[in-house]
């Protein structure tokens, strides 16, 4: 598959079914989902599986549910309309499953549960969050402390003196800093402004850690490809998305100061490195939040995102399917991630997605 991305507004993956050979995936225990692809009940008259929600999975989704179908013949279409937007399809049950760079609060699981019953939260991948900008400057450094100050309003231009003083040397332009974020419900914007809660008290008090949040200044924009075009577009500008947005339109990304006190750049290792903790670390429920991580190789603002699902699938079809594509993207479907910008998932957190994914049951 070509390595150019379909990053462009109103992303979306629809597959054209090409039935190949099955391929074998974990299977399930128990009275719970245990067909794997290529038996008898994977055989059985194949539907076409939907979904919605990150824009961060976007690029990654488009290589592997092609993969999927390949092996499988099952057809998966995906809309990038964001994690909040993924989150409440699900609890309308409008799609099969979910996609969302955060974990469902208390608020969002009750409403859930509400519509139809627990949900089962699978982490599918790891990535960072790239801080892109607009200058005619290579290599800009920056701290939490700066870039909180940036998006709280009280850093107005590029040569302000905290950012001068993380650059020496660098000429740095007089440019009003042009603010950009998320206009939507946006699992990006929680791993952003986690991080920027866990490193600025002050955002911490006034802001908070959120998909959604009042932002005290800047232009919203919908989805990363939106944010990413306003960056590409607007001299001054900065703002936050995927690493595969930003190498797939030669946008520059600012190297971060880490919890060691290195200025690491976002990369597939850096996100990776960044995750090894959590992956060692796990909670019951997978779900795992390590921005600011530990380790002089650690890219702070990274993080996982997962693909949500009813735990009770009453359609027994679309629901053993469903549990073959789950296992096939956290298994087989790793492989090659990182030419996409994304670090495959480490083997002990694949394990306990194949726990996870063997608590659905189907039909009953």
């Amino acid at each position: 598959m070509s390595r150019k991305l379909l990053i462009a507004g109103g992303f979306s993956v629809a597959l054209v079914a090409a039935a190949c050979g099955g391929s074998a995936v974990p299977p399930s225990a128990g009275a719970t989902s245990s067909a794997v692809a290529g038996s008898p009940a994977a055989a059985a008259p194949k539907v076409q599986l939907t979904g919605a929600g990150s824009s961060f999975d976007a690029p990654l989704f488009s290589k592997v549910f092609k993969g999927f179908q390949d092996k499988t013949g099952i057809r998966v279409n995906y809309q990038s309309i964001g994690s909040g937007g993924g989150v409440e399809q699900l609890t309308k049950k409008t799609v099969d499953f979910g996609a969302s760079d955060f974990p469902l609060n208390d608020e969002q699981t009750k409403a859930a549960e509400a519509a139809g019953g627990p949900v089962v939260h699978v982490p599918v991948t790891m990535g960072a969050v790239s801080i892109g900008y607009n200058l005619p400057i290579d290599g800009l450094k920056l701290d939490g402390p700066t870039l909180s100050g940036i998006y709280l309003g009280t850093i107005k231009k590029w040569d302000d003196p905290a950012i001068a003083a993380l650059n020496p040397g660098v000429k740095l332009p007089s440019t009003a800093v042009a603010v950009v974020h998320r206009s939507d419900g946006s699992g990006t914007t929680f791993i952003f402004t986690s991080y920027l809660s866990a490193v600025s008290p002050d955002w911490k008090s006034k802001i908070g850690a959120s998909g959604s949040v009042n932002w005290p200044v800047g232009i919203g924009a919908k989805g990363s490809e939106g944010v990413s075009g306003q960056v590409t577009n607007t001299p001054g500008a900065i703002g936050y998305f995927e690493l595969a947005y930003a190498k797939q339109n030669n946008i520059k990304s600012a190297v971060m100061k880490n919890a060691a006190g290195k200025f690491v750049e976002p990369s597939v290792q850096g996100a990776a490195d960044a995750g090894a903790g959590a992956a060692a670390n796990m909670p019951s429920d997978l779900k795992a939040v390590f921005v600011n991580a530990p380790g002089d190789t650690s890219y702070p603002i990274s993080g996982f995102s997962w693909i949500v699902v009813f735990q009770k699938q009453a359609d027994k079809v679309k629901g053993q399917e469903l549990v073959d594509m789950l296992s096939y993207v956290t298994t087989a479907g790793q492989q090659g991630v990182d030419a996409l910008y994304y670090a495959p998932l480490p083997k002990a957190v694949q394990d306990l997605d194949a726990k996870a994914i063997k608590t659905i049951t189907i039909g009953q």
